[in-house]
């Protein structure tokens, strides 16, 4: 076992360091993302997971080949926030109106029988109003700063640096974003499709299934390696 597999370290740590370790947090419901400054050791006491075992699978899966993937950790902040609008804002402004029709889609078809997707339309679209304005917040407002903060102007330290500023807000909106996540695959059973659901319904519950997994990544992104850097960097200025 690598020395850099130490239990005390966070599950987003671990992440940031390789970023195909999410695929065991995924497969065991750890939350890398929201909940991503968490140690393993305490997350897996929490969830009754021996933590030999989780660090097992984390060596196994560092042992596999390297896949061409994005290293997030290994950009500047301003490649990062670029990245961050060109991947996942835009697959949000792209999805997130597919997704909200394909609901309402099925609702009409098989709401009756299934009463669960109303409750599943209405925190969609709580989710996708909150994500909508979030990123109108990170473009206009964040992301300029954390530019300008890298690119050496020291205005905008006292903002990013602030205990209650914009990167604040936008950890509070990713927590909201995460228990929306959380109750849409309690209703859908993580996104399990009724026996004999027709094609849409499948697909609607593909889609939102892509959509979490994203969402994850996103958020793990911002929580976990641009917010810190930028505050780390923004604090030694104030």
């Amino acid at each position: 076992m690598t020395a850099t597999l130490n239990p005390e370290m966070t599950v987003g740590a671990f992440v940031a360091e390789r970023p195909a370790r999410s695929r065991v947090f995924e497969k065991l419901g750890i939350d890398y993302c929201c909940g991503g400054k968490k140690p393993l050791a305490e997350v897996c006491a929490r969830r009754n997971l021996r933590v030999e075992d989780v660090l097992q699978l984390i060596e196994a899966a560092d042992a596999g080949p390297e896949e061409p993937a994005v290293q997030p950790a290994r950009m500047t902040l301003a490649e990062l926030c670029d990245h961050i609008e060109q991947t996942h804002h835009a697959l949000l402004r792209r999805e997130l109106p597919r997704l909200a029709a394909m609901i309402e889609k099925v609702l009409n078809a098989h709401g009756q029988s299934y009463p669960w997707i109303q409750a599943l339309q209405q925190v969609f679209h709580g989710l996708a109003d909150e994500l909508f304005s979030h990123m109108m917040k990170e473009e206009q407002i964040l992301f300029p700063l954390v530019r300008k903060l890298e690119a050496g102007d020291p205005s905008a330290a006292p903002m990013i640096a602030a205990e209650h500023g914009p990167i604040h807000c936008m950890e509070a909106e990713h927590d909201s974003a995460g228990d929306a996540l959380a109750r849409m695959s309690e209703l859908t059973a993580v996104y399990t499709p009724p026996q004999g659901a027709c094609n849409t319904f499948r697909a609607m519950l593909d889609g939102l299934r892509e959509l979490e997994l994203d969402l994850h990544q996103h958020i793990h992104k911002e929580n976990n390696i641009l917010f810190p850097r930028a505050q780390e960097q923004a604090r030694a200025l104030v």
